[in-house]
């Protein structure tokens, strides 16, 4: 990532904060339940290949090719070797749980290599109102299981890529150790991570915080426990291992030992003191701890840094660091040892911003180190190294940077870094906006070069502000995002070369187009000098940078006339602005207050509306004055959103609210004079527009909302008679109330915001259109397991490993009548047995699976289909069933 970063990180958290909270969910008065169909629909990223911070890489001690990735808001990866891709393992976390994409640790079971755990939770403040937990999986991430704590976890807190904190017992799987922040100790598990307790005679529960001074509970919360490592050498298959390490945030007391298996605790005599351990990784083949030092907690920071060497045999201390003290102006962090060759250990200065990171090599047990670059003449230098970006090719930043920098850096935030232990040529690191890794490692002893390349495809870590998507041009899709700006899609399967750039702002906040004339685009965004706002005539091309008001600290909304003559802005730090032209001078609206959200009417040009703390606004003079509607009733807070709908003038549909007030989704018709609240939705804090089905005679409509109590992604194409839940349990991404839209060109497609799984667009299996699906009255259908009409079966096997498969099974109408409930039945030709299954129940008794429906999928429209999943045991052979009834029709296999 950007330097840049570095000035904002107490403010956007890793873009944690850029999107704004999520609302605090309490419990209240249901709201009328509205009947809820159900669809099939298949999602995917809008490929950008990473964008984030990656703290943490571990690869299983047991399996080949078994590895997987944690970040910092965006949940955890495994690695498919066959696609060289990561597949998500947490987009199953839900609204109310949204905090549980953050990663703090990840563990990879050494006994069995099924199974994983993940520590999740992802502020220790208030900003994250539930407490953390600790996921368990027997399939490698496919399903889990919870066992929550009494207190939070921080996987977007300071200090989160020091670790691992969470660790199996490499002879006793079924112990596992947690170190915890804010003074809550060390914690152990003794039933495969099903209960927690705390470990009582742990002597330190840390006192290190990042900033004192901070009031908010962010920077000044102790970071505790930060790594626990076991010496396997120490015991044997079935009993406790003996001799564990543990790393504290303390800076006089790092580092502790238990030689009992945790009943008795010391501190390491000798140790270093001025430094916090960020990692402590054991050669147990050579009886060496090496350790990774640095006076800082991280990411973003670190002065001055050691590495050290313990012999665990006598307890002898050595300084095995590569530069000299005086010479660090960062700390060390990432650190590994080839495990084919366990003399061969490698380090990074993880907070080297400039020129570059650095990588240090030592295959002598740290006696001497080389570095992956170095300095000919200064400022020229030579690298070990070759880099090779072609895959993404954004991580240029578009830079033409003066020696010593290059671009592509090798990278900055380097605290992940793993050689495979089953490989000596791969390696891989974590950066801040990346994965990097080589398959060529080796080459650096023999003086020959190695190839550096991304290792990220599949990892998509953004978090995603305003999604905007045009009915005309070469652009399918813009996106604003945190930390890297955000890209124009003209193929959502690529990867885009570049950014926005001209200016590239470090995150962008708001961005629109004309919808008369797409061409013209505006977007608004961060930066720490220069301009917050650039606009484009080419559809987003090209750019080029407006001027600011004066005041301007920060980009705000944007809106652009309809036929892209005038534009009004609501930056932070100045009142509204309007501007005919390309903004070389704004001019401040009357009539509305500072802060406001700003959108434009798709049909008058000199149409423009506003929201803030409960009051609508209108301007019909291109945004110089402004009047507060008379509508009353709209949510007091100000997370809100609403959208002006293309084609019709004074169409207005607003979004928004909290629990503890007005809540939900509302429509007006005549330019928001007047709302109608739509009593069918609970919630909603999203709104979109895409293509209107087959025979509509509206657009259709998208949110992110509560509806027949039920949360998801929502689909009407009835003007919110009806509404289709288009997600399912599995598909949930935790917090998606930034921004969604669907495709004016492509009925049913729809773009969803994330905070940290980057941008999600969801296809439906109905090409044709259809109906809304479901009936508008006020109790859920009632399941019918006979309906009758042809029906079709997709089955479909998306992962398999040793033991255990995921499968995805659609269901499909073919009849001429709706469907009032299901029951779809199977027989397993090989003995598998279903594990889990989402979106529907099932019972299965030998052979035989039989599926219902549940409450709120009984309802398929003729024409229409529905779909589960479900994770399945197997051995031997894993066959396709190859017939499947509905009741007692036979159903089409395709």
């Amino acid at each position: 990532m950007r330097r840049t970063r570095v000035l904002a990180a107490v403010l956007a958290l890793g873009a944690g904060l850029v999107v704004g909270a999520p609302p605090v969910l309490a419990a209240g008065s249901p709201a009328p339940r509205a009947a809820v169909a159900a669809e099939s629909y298949t999602w995917k990223n809008a490929r950008i290949d990473g964008g984030g911070f990656v703290p943490g890489i571990v690869f299983n001690r047991k399996e080949k090719n078994l590895a997987y990735a944690r970040t910092d808001i965006g949940g955890a990866y495994r690695w498919q070797q066959s696609t060289k891709t990561w597949t998500p393992l947490l987009d199953s976390v839900g609204w109310n749980d949204w905090g549980h994409t953050g990663v703090v640790s990840l563990a990879t079971d050494s006994v069995d290599p099924n199974r994983v755990y993940a520590a999740v939770g992802t502020y220790t403040n208030g900003w994250d109102p539930g407490n953390g937990a600790v996921l368990r999986s027997s399939d490698r991430g496919a399903s889990w299981q919870k066992a929550d704590l009494p207190f939070k976890l921080g996987g977007n807190m300071p200090g989160r890529g020091m670790g691992e904190r969470l660790a199996v017992d490499p002879n006793k799987n079924s112990v596992l150790y947690l170190g915890a922040p804010s003074g809550k100790g060390l914690w152990r598990s003794t039933d495969s991570g099903a209960t927690w307790s705390q470990v009582t005679n742990f002597p330190n529960v840390g006192n290190y915080v990042a900033d004192p001074g901070d009031t908010s509970g962010y920077g000044n919360d102790n970071q505790g426990i930060v790594w626990v490592t076991f010496d396997e050498s120490t015991g044997s298959a079935g009993s406790a291992t003996k001799t564990l390490y543990v790393g504290v945030a303390d800076k006089a007391n790092a580092v502790y030992r238990s030689t009992d298996a945790g009943a008795t605790w010391q501190r390491l005599a000798g140790q270093p003191t001025g430094y916090l351990a960020h990692k402590g990784v054991l050669d147990a083949v050579n009886g060496y701890l090496y350790l990774a030092y640095s006076d800082t907690g991280g990411p973003y920071d670190g002065g001055k840094g050691r590495l050290m060497r313990y012999a665990t045999a006598t307890g002898t201390w050595t300084d095995i660091s590569p530069v000299a003290e005086a010479d660090t102006y960062y700390g060390f962090s990432g650190l590994t040892v080839d495990r084919q060759h366990p003399g061969t250990v490698m380090a990074t200065a993880y907070s080297s911003w400039w020129p570059d990171t650095q990588i240090f090599r030592s295959t002598d047990s740290g006696a001497s180190w080389t570095k992956a670059w170095d300095y000919t003449s200064y400022p020229d230098r030579e690298n070990r190294y070759t880099m090779d970006v072609s895959s993404s090719p954004w991580l240029t930043w578009g830079a033409n940077p003066s020696p010593p920098e290059q671009t592509p850096k090798l990278g900055w935030m380097t605290e992940a870094l793993e050689i495979d232990p089953f490989d000596s040529d791969r390696m891989m690191y974590g950066t801040g906006a990346t994965i990097y890794g080589t398959e060529d490692l080796t080459k650096w002893d023999s003086g020959t070069r190695f190839t550096v390349k991304p290792m990220v495809q599949g990892l998509e870590e953004t978090a995603v502000n305003d999604l905007a998507a045009p009915p005309s041009g070469g652009a399918t899709l813009f996106s604003a995002l945190g930390d890297i700006g955000g890209f124009r899609h003209t193929d959502l399967t690529k990867v885009p070369s570049m950014m926005y750039t001209s200016p590239n702002f470090t995150t962008t906040t708001s961005v629109d187009f004309a919808e008369s004339n797409p061409d013209t685009v505006v977007r608004v965004g961060d930066l720490d000098s220069g301009p917050h706002i650039a606009f484009s005539t080419d559809n987003g091309a090209n750019w080029f940078g407006g001027s600011d008001p004066s005041g301007v600290s920060g980009g705000g909304t944007v809106a652009a006339a309809a036929d892209g003559s005038r534009f009004v802005w609501s930056p932070q730090g100045a009142g509204v602005q309007y501007t005919t032209g390309f903004g070389s001078s704004w001019q401040a609206s009357s009539g509305i207050p500072a802060g406001a959200v700003v959108e434009s009417d798709r049909v008058d040009p000199k149409t423009f509306y506003g929201f803030k703390s409960g009051k609508f606004y209108v301007s019909s003079d291109g945004g110089a004055t402004f009047t507060a509607s008379a509508a009353t009733g709209l949510p007091a807070g100000d997370s809100v959103r609403f959208k002006a709908l293309p084609g019709t003038k004074g169409d207005v549909w607003l979004a928004g609210g909290a629990s503890d007030g007005a809540y939900g989704l509302w429509h007006s018709t005549d330019g928001g004079a007047t709302f109608a609240k739509l009593a069918n939705v609970e919630q909603a804090d999203t709104v979109g527009f895409g293509k209107a089905a087959t025979g509509a005679s509206y657009q259709t409509l998208y949110t992110s909302a509560k509806i027949g109590g039920v949360r998801g992604i929502f689909r009407s194409t009835d003007k919110g008679v009806t509404w289709t839940r288009i997600n399912d349990d599995a598909h949930q991404w935790g917090w998606t109330g930034a921004a969604i839209t669907g495709d004016p060109r492509v009925y049913g497609r729809v773009y969803v915001s994330t905070n940290g799984r980057g941008v999600i667009y969801g296809d439906t299996s109905d090409t044709g259109g259809g109906t809304g699906g479901g009936g508008g009255g006020g109790t859920d259908p009632t399941p019918t397991p006979t309906p009758t009409g042809a029906c079709a079966v997709t089955y479909k096997i998306t992962n398999q490993w040793s033991g255990g498969f995921q499968a995805d099974v659609q269901l499909a109408n073919t009849g001429t009548a709706a469907w009032n409930g299901w029951s779809l039945g199977w027989s397993f030709a090989d003995g598998q047995k279903v594990t889990q299954l989402w979106n529907a129940g099932f019972t299965q008794s030998g052979a035989a699976v039989t599926v219902k429906n549940t409450s709120w999928n009984g309802t398929v429209a003729a024409g229409s289909s529905v779909g589960f999943g479900f994770t399945g045991s197997w051995s031997g052979t894993n066959t396709k069933p190859t017939a499947f009834r509905l009741g007692d029709q036979t159903c089409t296999v395709s």
